[in-house]
């Protein structure tokens, strides 16, 4: 058995001709994010620059002591899946424990090989075992096998070498994104249920300022109105009562105007009685004409319908549009689109008022930007997308994306 560190010369031939090898496998695995993706490819380039062997990779469970094949070419299921090693046991695990490679001319004669009958059931004779490394730390081996025995040369040995290097560093970058990956499915999973948590408790103050807020104040109104009447029959002539008392009346009905906006605001109940469209309508209207601001649509009936959470995402994303206009825009016209194109649903808000740069938009100090990111990582929440067109003095478009298939 050889141990072997990479510290060997070779002629510059050689040495040219192996570093092509190194670039094309690098070039085949740089950029999968996909962990088996990774080790499938890595395994397939290096097999088919040592030709006529068989090999496999061995990873190192995540408590760091157990070895066992995740890919493997031309060894049986059987091998593969019963050949588990612990760390420092057979010659791979003693590559996993010691970080340095191993070669030996016919392992069915090595007394330190593992699982003896499983190397004989499968015939295999020369064996290399290279380290994954990856910032110092080992992530697993990789095998590679010949049925014949002086197989392998010092050339073979340095060139699997570096390409265990190459594939610990695929690996190790496969593993952190398939970790961000998972985090960000969480994160999904928790917004989700957050925004279903959200509309329960929007419909809840919404029930309880109807239920409870609002007849109050309509009763207040009723009965400022009955003490005016009074005034009129008993003939009460006192001016400033009389304006101390309608200015209370204009008040509270105002106030109860106010309440029932933000009751529906909460709850639009157009949205589960009617649909999307004629919520969307009613919202638009009810908050930019008393403003002096002049709006059209152009709906077109889409069916299916999203889902209910899309539909709400969608009506909210129109809510925080709406919003951005009043703070912002100083707009004449507002023009709301609902159209399919191919297999999306395009939902639009276009506003002629003073636009921005839409590349300086960020999250300031002062929170610029907010709004707008929030819209966006709704729409995300519920598989959509959304884009921001503008320019200073032109006006801006929003267009929200959400797949119908």
């Amino acid at each position: 058995m050889t141990h072997f560190t990479p510290d060997e010369s070779m002629p510059t031939e050689e040495r040219r001709n192996d570093l092509l090898i190194l670039s094309r496998v690098s070039a085949a695995v740089s950029g999968l994010g996909d962990l088996d993706a990774v080790l499938k490819v890595g395994l397939d380039k290096t097999l088919e620059y040592m030709d006529g062997i068989q090999g496999g990779i061995m990873l190192l469970h995540e408590n760091g002591r157990a070895l066992k094949y995740r890919v493997a070419r031309g060894l049986s299921t059987e091998y593969a899946e019963q050949m588990r090693l612990e760390v420092g046991e057979g010659l791979a695990g003693k590559v996993a424990q010691t970080g340095r490679a191993v070669l030996v001319d016919d392992i069915s004669e090595e007394p330190g090989a593992a699982r003896p009958h499983l190397i004989d059931m499968e015939g295999l004779r020369a064996f290399v075992s290279v380290p994954l490394r990856s910032r110092e730390r080992i992530l697993g081996v990789m095998n590679c096998a010949s049925r014949v025995p002086h197989h392998f040369v010092r050339r073979d040995m340095l060139l699997l070498h570096s390409i265990g290097d190459q594939l610990g560093t695929a690996v190790d970058s496969a593993r952190m994104y398939e970790k961000l990956n998972r985090s960000r499915r969480r994160y999904w999973r928790i917004a989700r249920r957050l925004i279903v948590a959200q509309e329960e408790e929007r419909e809840r103050i919404a029930r309880d300022l109807h239920d409870e807020t609002s007849q109050v104040l309509t009763g207040l109104a009723l009965k400022l109105q009955v003490l005016k009447e009074m005034c009129d029959l008993q003939n009460i002539c006192d001016d400033r009562f009389r304006q101390v008392l309608d200015e209370a009346h204009a008040s509270a009905k105002q106030i109860n105007r106010e309440v029932s906006r933000v009751i529906t605001d909460l709850r639009p109940t157009l949205l589960s009685t009617m649909g999307l469209v004629p919520a969307i309508r009613e919202h638009v209207e009810s908050h930019l004409k008393p403003l002096g601001i002049e709006v059209s649509f152009d709906f077109q009936d889409i069916k299916p319908p999203p889902p209910p959470e899309a539909e709400i995402s969608l009506f909210r994303w129109v809510q925080g549009a709406v919003g951005n206009i009043i703070k912002h825009s100083n707009a004449g016209h507002v023009r709301v689109s609902l159209r399919r194109t191919g297999d999306e649903m395009r939902l639009k808000v276009a506003d002629d008022g003073r636009g921005f740069d839409v590349d300086l938009l960020q999250e300031g100090e002062e929170g610029q930007g907010t709004g707008l990111l929030i819209m966006k990582e709704r729409l995300e929440l519920v598989d959509g997308s959304c884009r921001i067109d503008s320019e200073p003095g032109r006006g801006t478009t929003v267009i929200a994306r959400f797949p119908l298939k």
